[in-house]
């Protein structure tokens, strides 16, 4: 007798089991996740029926059930001395839960209903991308919106009222600049046209003559200001004088351009947020909540916590400099104010490069010693590695609409190659926008987070390897499939998988039970596409008998939708036509 059981049931004992523990009604599952993944329902299912017959903890039993190595040694694998029961040796054990019939149960299984999402729902804000107004969508932005995004659907589909919060750099010294350059050297239509590119040329333009007459401050002063009146015009700014009520209409106009930007990634925000936008009382009741918990200190005329005390790491945080303006560290202690007031989250994300470790963890800490800890408790930094080597194929300027633009041009080329299926293909255009948009996504996802990458257009807008197009590919050629077998989808509920008995659908199947599961949705997407791509040459449906062929088809069919759900979960936006490998 083996000291372990090996668990594989039909996909028919499966709905049987299902039925009899009543899915419809629902209660605590021990793993969220469970409720969307057939496996993880048995596995909850077993490690509750076990707990109860044998007496031992439910999630020792849970953790306790692995997959086996190999498909053909079952889909769960329980090995019996991690039940750590004592009173009867391993095979005895094995034996008893072999042959015990007490396989009826009352037990219901449920987690968060969608239908009904007052139900325990919790309440989280995803702070991501986060660019500075007139200056270029650099790579960190990029991977701040690329990965904000992912994790905003993934909170989402786990049932959280999330909000998604795009908080802009609008605030600081570059504005005082931008108002005076913009005065002298800005044009309203080009400001109409393309409000990001236009201030960003105003900025450049506005530094580099400030910069040759740097020797003369007298004649500077009427184009840039100095230090002091830097100051000055920042103080005017917290006072909102009519100098820069124009920096208002920029963020404005800049908010709907990035609005069609981001909209291209399959990414919205529900707030546009930024740093001129935080109250001044907000940041008055930060100031006194330090000074009253004796935790700020003046220095030098500054204003400052000395975070030493508690880690020498985490150093002195600025949070009113000398001339009695706010910092990044005012506004951002307000913000976290602000935010609980009005959305009562239960937790906050940061979704910040990494350069930005030592702010978050003075942030984080600063909101603690207020007396706030439990409020500090809900804020985490998903911290992030940068990209190097990217920038456009007409010029080093780095804004997302020209990272978007190339990646289209250079899939539109290669769809080009085969002609005869290019000129298939609907709307050859969006088709290749599509394209692109997903092999800048996955690159990006594709790597660890904490690492950065080097930006390759090449590699990326390949069909070859694990990347966007591939995915596409696959997603595409499983609707081929679909449409060529010409067989309402109504007809799939008639399906006899009991056809599917070869191990290439075996496969597909173990690997479509496996999802959603807590691993990288990439690398569950490489698996599943890998598995079904090396199929097609084993389960053939075009030329197959009709039962044969509405299994299969069915089977095919289940795959295409896990795919295109992942996809989305992603960002991308499944294709279903277009010219594929290049020939």
């Amino acid at each position: 007798m083996e000291s372990s059981i090996s668990i594989n049931k039909s996909m028919r004992a499966l709905t049987v089991i299902f039925e009899r523990i009543n899915l419809t009604d629902r209660a605590a599952l021990v793993n969220q996740t469970s409720a969307f993944n057939p496996l993880h329902i048995y596995r909850t299912y077993i490690a509750n029926h076990l707990g109860s017959f044998l007496g031992v903890d439910t999630s020792l039993i849970y953790s306790a059930l692995q997959r086996p190595q190999t498909p053909d040694k079952g889909d769960l694998f329980l090995p019996i001395p991690a039940l750590r029961v004592k009173e009867k040796k391993p095979q005895e054990l094995a034996h008893l839960i072999q042959n015990g019939d007490n396989y009826e149960s009352d037990y219901r299984l449920g987690l968060y209903d969608p239908n009904n999402p007052d139900a325990g729902r919790k309440r989280i804000i995803v702070e991501f991308g986060s660019p500075n107004i007139a200056k270029p969508f650099h790579a960190g932005h990029l991977r701040s919106t690329i990965i904000g995004g992912f994790l905003a659907n993934l909170y989402e589909e786990a049932g959280w009222e999330v909000t998604r919060m795009n908080y802009l750099g609008d605030w600081g010294k570059q504005y005082g600049v931008l108002g005076v350059g913009f005065s002298q050297l800005g044009v309203q239509d080009a400001l109409e046209r393309d409000p990001i590119a236009h201030l960003f040329d105003v900025y450049v333009k506005i530094s580099a003559l400030g910069r040759k007459e740097q020797e003369n401050m007298e004649n500077m002063r009427n184009v840039i200001a100095n230090e002091k009146l830097q100051g000055h015009r920042m103080a005017d700014m917290e006072q909102g004088l009519e100098l820069f009520q124009a920096n208002s209409r920029f963020r404005d106009l800049s908010v709907e351009k990035y609005r069609e930007s981001f909209a291209r990634l399959n990414i919205h925000y529900d707030v546009y947020a930024g740093e001129s936008q935080i109250k001044g009382e907000s940041m008055k009741e930060a100031e006194k909540l330090m000074e009253v918990k004796g935790v700020s200190e003046r220095s030098d005329g500054a204003v400052l916590v000395d975070l030493t005390k508690y880690s020498k790491k985490l150093g002195k945080a600025i949070v009113r400099k000398k001339d009695g303006t706010s910092n990044y560290m005012t506004r951002d202690i307000g913000a976290v104010l602000e935010r609980d007031k009005e959305y009562r989250y239960d937790k906050m994300v940061y979704v910040i490069a990494s350069q930005q470790d030592l702010h978050m963890a003075q942030l984080i800490k600063i909101i603690e010693l207020i007396g706030k800890k439990d409020l500090a408790e809900k804020l985490e930094h998903v911290n992030l590695g940068l990209v190097h080597g990217m920038s456009t194929r007409k010029g080093t300027v780095k804004f997302l609409d020209d990272i978007l633009r190339d990646a289209k041009e250079k899939m539109h080329e290669v769809m080009k190659v085969n002609q005869i299926k290019y000129e298939q293909v609907e709307d050859p255009e969006k088709i290749a926008d599509i394209l692109g948009i997903s092999a800048v996504l996955v690159q990006d996802m594709a790597s660890k987070r904490i690492n950065g990458y080097t930006f390759d257009m090449d590699r990326m807008t390949s069909f070859e390897g694990d990347t966007g197009p591939y995915l596409q590919y696959s997603h595409a050629r499983l609707c081929s499939i679909i449409r060529k077998a010409d067989i309402p989808s109504e007809r799939l509920k008639e399906a006899d998988l009991s056809q599917l008995k070869e191990k290439h659908a075996t496969a597909i199947v173990q690997k479509l039970a496996q999802w959603p599961e807590p691993v990288t949705v990439l690398t569950y997407l490489w698996k599943l596409t890998h598995t079904i791509n090396s199929s097609y040459d084993h389960l053939n449906v075009l030329n197959s008998e009709l039962e044969l062929k509405l299994a299969r088809l069915t089977l095919y069919s289940c795959a295409r939708q896990v795919l295109s759900n992942a996809m989305r979960l992603l960002g991308l936006t499944p294709v279903e036509r277009y010219q594929m490998r290049p020939s």
